[in-house]
C-alpha cells in the first residue's frame, strides 16, 4: 500500500501543481508565464522523484509504468495497482483545482493549438526521448540515481518549455486525461491517451540494447 500511496500522491502533485500553475496563469492574466508553467512541470517531478522514487520508483505516468513492463523491470501484477493510483491522484487533483477555481473551463487540459496530427506526433516524440531518457537514469523501476531527478525533472521541463504552446507537452495520459474528465471536454483526449503509450513503447524498442537484465 505504501508503493500505491505514493503513486497517487506523486500524481496528485504533478497534476495539481502543474495543471494548477496553468490554471493560475490564467487566472492571474499571465503572472507566472508559459517559462513559469515549464518550470513548475519540470521541478514537481524533480521534487516528487526524490520524495518516493525508493518506495515506488517514482512513475506517476501509466506510460512510464507499462513501458517498464514491457521492459520486464516491472512485474505485471504491479501495473493495474499502479494505473489506478495514478489515475485515482490525479482525477483528486482536478477536482481540488475544479473546487477552487470554478471559473476555469478546461482546468488546465491539453488540448492542440494546431492540428491533430500535428500533436498526435508531437507527443508521441516527446514521450519518446522522457522515456529513453528515464531508462537510461533508472535501475529497474527504482530511481536510485542522484542525479535521475535533475535528468528526469529538466526532461520534462524542457519538452514542456518548447512543444507545451503547440500540443500541451503532456507526455502523461492521466495529466491529460483528469482534467478533461472534470472539465468535461473530452474531444480530443484520445490524442494524449494513444500517443504517450505509443512513444514509451517505441522508446522501450530501442531502450532493450541498453538494458542489461530483466528481473521480471
Amino acid at each position: 500500500m505504501q508503493k500505491y500511496l505514493a503513486e497517487s500522491i506523486g500524481t496528485f502533485a504533478l497534476v495539481f501543481c502543474g495543471t494548477g500553475a496553468i490554471v493560475i496563469n490564467q487566472e492571474s492574466g499571465g503572472a507566472i508565464s508559459h517559462v513559469g508553467v515549464a518550470m513548475t512541470f519540470g521541478l514537481i517531478i524533480l521534487v516528487m522523484i526524490y520524495t518516493f522514487g525508493e518506495i515506488s520508483g517514482a512513475h506517476f505516468n501509466p506510460a512510464v509504468t507499462i513501458g517498464f513492463w514491457a521492459l520486464r523491470l516491472f512485474p505485471g501484477k504491479e501495473v493495474a495497482p499502479y494505473l489506478f493510483s495514478q489515475t485515482a491522484g490525479a482525477i483528486l487533483a482536478s477536482f481540488s483545482l475544479r473546487l477552487l477555481f470554478p471559473a476555469s473551463k478546461n482546468l488546465g487540459a491539453t488540448l492542440p493549438a494546431g492540428t491533430d496530427w500535428q500533436s498526435f506526433v508531437l507527443e508521441f516524440i516527446l514521450t519518446f526521448l522522457l522515456m529513453l531518457v528515464i531508462i537510461r537514469v533508472s535501475q529497474g523501476a527504482r530511481e536510485t540515481g542522484w542525479f535521475a531527478g535533475i535528468a528526469i525533472g529538466s526532461m520534462v521541463g524542457l519538452e514542456a518549455l518548447f512543444a507545451g504552446p503547440v500540443c500541451g507537452a503532456s507526455m502523461n495520459p492521466v495529466r491529460s486525461l483528469a482534467p478533461a474528465l472534470v472539465s468535461g471536454n473530452m474531444s480530443q483526449v484520445w490524442i494524449y491517451l494513444i500517443a504517450p503509450i505509443s512513444g514509451a513503447l517505441t522508446a522501450v524498442l530501442c531502450g532493450k540494447m541498453f538494458i542489461k537484465k530483466a528481473p521480471f
